[in-house]
């Protein structure tokens, strides 16, 4: 039987089948809609929206056990222009509108020359490591034996691609790499017992703006932070979680909904993540003072415990700032460790509330979340001075004629 003849034996159904034909055209007017949006999307020259990458499931192995890969990192073209003096960071904005927010991993494939991200911001993070190394390095900067192989493989992995993508920032040597505009040189290959000047994955800090975490696997199939550089952590220290397995990291930090929403895919990724892989993500939070390395606002670094119970409520705008993470997620072909790299953007909230359409979106995704979400954020130390400033920002902009249809072709997640 014909669709034709089916539809018209469905008519004598009577309101069955009136119910039936609406649904019909209403899934092909959507599906029409659907495909007219995509064209148009790429028709301006616009890219898909970011959705979460889907793994290939890996052969059978047993857990804790890595074969060498093969795969070899591809070495980068240089960043177009780069210069320690011009170029600005990304401008990150990752956050929608309301009124639902959703609890993701919020995963996008990424390309492999955007491993690491430098920008004229460089000095001055390099300044903070520094300063916070001479302070805290051996708080900030672990490395376990079982990470140890992993640790040397991310430094040579550095060796190749930083030369490669920063050509005017950094020089391939005999034994590492040399920065040209300080004048270090990096040895990673150490004395005669291969033992380095410092840790190694407090050497590879110090070579990017990003901060640093290795997870590896044990063979009770989960994954353990076993070497880290967290110098500019902003709201955790990396001796509470050394040696903590991915969930306990998560549920000792009260991660909203970790068990609900992200436990199993997250585990899962890292089981599945192969050498060939790379991911990112983006987050974003608020502090209400201007710290990059620790937010004092919560706490003394050193206090047994640190909250936002202990911020100052509604302190003044010019004291709030906005703070977002890149993070890149890869496995290391040799090791089989699993690297996070996660690079904070931070601004004054009045800085990117003057770039059109982020006042009114930032607003409506705060009014957005959840309670749990917002204790998490420490929504109450601030919302009532955040969200009257960003609302008056906004309408600033709607007068003046912004118009708020276009945003989706001016500024596409996650900027």
């Amino acid at each position: 039987m014909g669709f034709y003849d089916a539809l018209t034996s469905r008519l004598s159904e009577g309101p069955s089948l009136i119910h039936f034909v609406l649904t019909l055209v209403s899934f092909l007017m959507w599906t029409k809609l659907f495909q007219l949006w995509r064209l148009r999307r790429r028709q301006d020259g616009l890219p898909p929206r970011a959705s979460t990458p889907t793994l290939e499931k890996s052969p059978e192995r047993q857990w804790g056990h890595w074969v060498p890969s093969s795969f070899r990192f591809p070495t980068p073209e240089p960043y177009p222009d780069w210069s320690i003096e011009t170029t600005k960071p990304l401008p990150y904005r990752p956050f929608r509108y309301g009124p639902v927010y959703h609890v993701t991993m919020g995963l996008r494939k990424a390309q492999y020359e955007d491993w690491i991200e430098l920008d004229n911001q460089f000095p001055k993070y390099h300044a903070e490591k520094q300063k916070r190394i001479a302070l805290r390095g051996d708080k900030s900067c672990k490395t376990h034996p079982e990470a140890y192989p992993a640790a040397m493989e991310l430094l040579q992995e550095f060796r190749e691609y930083l030369p490669a993508r920063y050509p005017s920032l950094y020089q391939k040597t005999e034994k590492g790499v040399k920065n040209l505009w300080s004048g270090e040189d990096f040895d990673f290959e150490g004395d005669e017992q291969g033992r380095l000047a410092e840790d190694p994955m407090q050497m590879a800090a110090r070579l990017v703006q990003d901060d640093l975490a290795i997870m590896i696997e044990r063979e009770d199939g989960n994954y353990y932070l076993l070497a880290g550089a967290t110098l500019l952590p902003g709201f955790w220290r990396l001796e509470d979680k050394f040696g903590m397995g991915l969930s306990e990291i998560h549920t000792s930090g009260d991660v909203p909904q970790y068990k609900e929403k992200l436990e199993k895919g997250m585990m899962n990724f890292f089981r599945r993540v192969k050498p060939q892989e790379m991911v990112a993500r983006n987050n974003y939070f608020f502090q209400v003072d201007d710290q990059l390395g620790w937010s004092w606002s919560i706490g003394l670094e050193d206090a047994p415990n640190v909250s936002w119970a202990t911020a100052e409520k509604n302190r003044a705008i010019q004291h709030h700032y906005f703070r977002s993470e890149r993070q890149t997620l890869r496995r290391l072909p040799n090791s089989g460790g699993v690297v996070f790299t996660i690079r904070t953007y931070f601004h004054p909230v009045t800085e990117i509330a003057e770039e059109d359409y982020v006042p009114g979106r930032l607003a409506s995704a705060v009014r957005s979340w959840g309670d749990d979400v917002s204790r998490y954020k420490g929504k109450d130390k601030y919302q009532d001075v955040l969200l009257e400033y960003l609302d008056q920002k906004h309408q600033e902009q709607l007068d003046r004629g912004l118009d708020l249809s276009r945003e989706d072709e001016v500024r596409a997640y996650p900027y």
